[in-house]
């Protein structure tokens, strides 16, 4: 089998890359994953349920097969009574994610990813040192398994996500850096642009943003961060993987102040055909990294790689069932149905919800807590009932 081509040789010649989807929400959907901590021990747990979540994904259109090592650092694995460190350690966890990513790359022509993400130890002490640590902890299995490039993703404070990408370089690694923020910038308050320009100063080979909001509100943080390296007359690619939800009354943190967080959400998912806007609009601006986080399934993944089949000259192996448009539909017994097999129908389609009684909007927590305010310095003892009930006291002075 050929050698897979890197991510910056396509990425320098102008090629989609099409990322994956949501593993944490998807698993947790399936059973897999624990809502609360995130962590994704299923690597070992559930093995098979990782991997056919990662081929689904491949079979989508996915060029990228992440190692599904969110929040597998050893501090969030043993945060708040959370024993997946104290079961298994997250040396394993992450040995094994990288083993299923690596197994089902080898499927396709795609690429193996590992991924860093946002820890603990930052919110509870903000030391460069010990927040580096964890990292370089990690780094150490991603190289001892020769991922082809790094992700550090889901990074509220840019602060954090420029020590992840300065620590990971030191392994010689491409890295592509990308914050959970919306067009409000980090929640320090740096701006979409000046973050851009600081993960690209520390050498983050690709820039852009994941998760906490929605396609269209990345799309316009995107648009910031490209403006803010022109400015600064600095170069890197542009990648972007929103979430499956439509979150336009989020606040500056994004979905999990919505009340509908994490297991009401449902009503809020985006069709396919949405992702057809989004995946052009982040073409237009110039993002060539495009995919998917929280809520993005693989039949998101593949409105990706149909959008963009033409730019790519191929449609992925999940279409021999989705004929482009509905047109499948023409094959339909009922003839009113038979009458939606076209383009202009469902691009024009303004879905119901079915539910008469909800709003259209929610209306978001503000705690407005960030790192260094005490109420997120975190503990591996287990939140206890009297904590609790402080914080819903707490809520409902909100």
């Amino acid at each position: 089998m050929p050698k897979t081509r890197g991510i910056l040789e396509r990425l320098n010649n102008d090629e989609v890359v099409i990322g994956d989807g949501g593993y944490v929400f998807a698993l947790e959907k399936r059973g897999y994953v624990k809502a609360g901590p995130w962590t994704p021990e299923a690597t070992i747990e559930h093995p098979e349920a990782v991997r056919q979540l990662a081929r689904e994904f491949l079979r989508a259109g996915s060029d990228v097969m992440q190692a599904f090592t969110f929040y597998a650092s050893d501090d969030k694995l043993q945060n708040r009574g959370n024993k997946a460190q104290e079961k298994h350690s997250g040396a394993k966890i992450n040995e094994a994610a990288c083993h299923i990513a690596r197994e089902v790359a080898n499927e396709g022509d795609a690429m193996m990813a590992g991924g860093v993400s946002q820890t603990p130890t930052y919110l509870s002490t903000m030391d460069k040192n010990k927040v580096q640590e964890e990292f370089r902890k990690q780094m150490d299995v991603f190289v001892d398994n020769k991922v082809d490039f790094m992700i550090a993703e889901y990074f509220e404070h840019v602060e954090e996500a420029v020590w992840a990408v300065e620590e990971i370089k030191k392994f010689n690694v491409t890295v592509a850096a990308s914050l959970c923020i919306g067009p409000e910038g980090d929640l320090h308050g740096v701006s979409p642009g000046d973050c851009a320009v600081q993960l690209a100063n520390a050498g983050a080979d690709i820039v852009g943003v994941n998760c906490h909001f929605d396609p269209e509100l990345s799309l316009e943080t995107i648009r910031l961060m490209k403006a803010g390296l022109e400015k600064a007359g600095l170069k890197a690619h542009l990648m972007i993987q929103p979430l499956g939800f439509h979150t336009p009354d989020t606040g500056k943190q994004g979905f999990i102040d919505l009340p509908e967080f994490p297991f009401g959400l449902e009503p809020r998912i985006i069709t396919r055909w949405d992702v057809h806007k989004y995946a052009r609009e982040a073409y237009k601006i110039g993002a060539r990294y495009i995919g998917g986080c929280c809520g993005f399934e693989p039949y998101h993944v593949r409105a990706i790689a149909e959008e963009l089949a033409e730019e790519r000259g191929k449609l992925p192996a999940g279409s021999d069932k989705h004929d482009m448009w509905g047109k499948g539909l023409m094959l339909h017994t009922k003839p009113w149905v038979r009458a939606r097999a076209h383009r202009a129908y469902w691009e024009k389609l303004n879905p119901a919800s079915g539910r008469p009684y909800c709003s259209t909007m929610s209306q978001p927590n503000k705690w407005g807590v960030t790192a260094g305010d005490e109420l997120l310095v975190q503990q591996k003892e287990e939140t206890s009932l009297d904590e609790l009930n402080k914080l819903i006291k707490k809520q409902k002075t909100k």
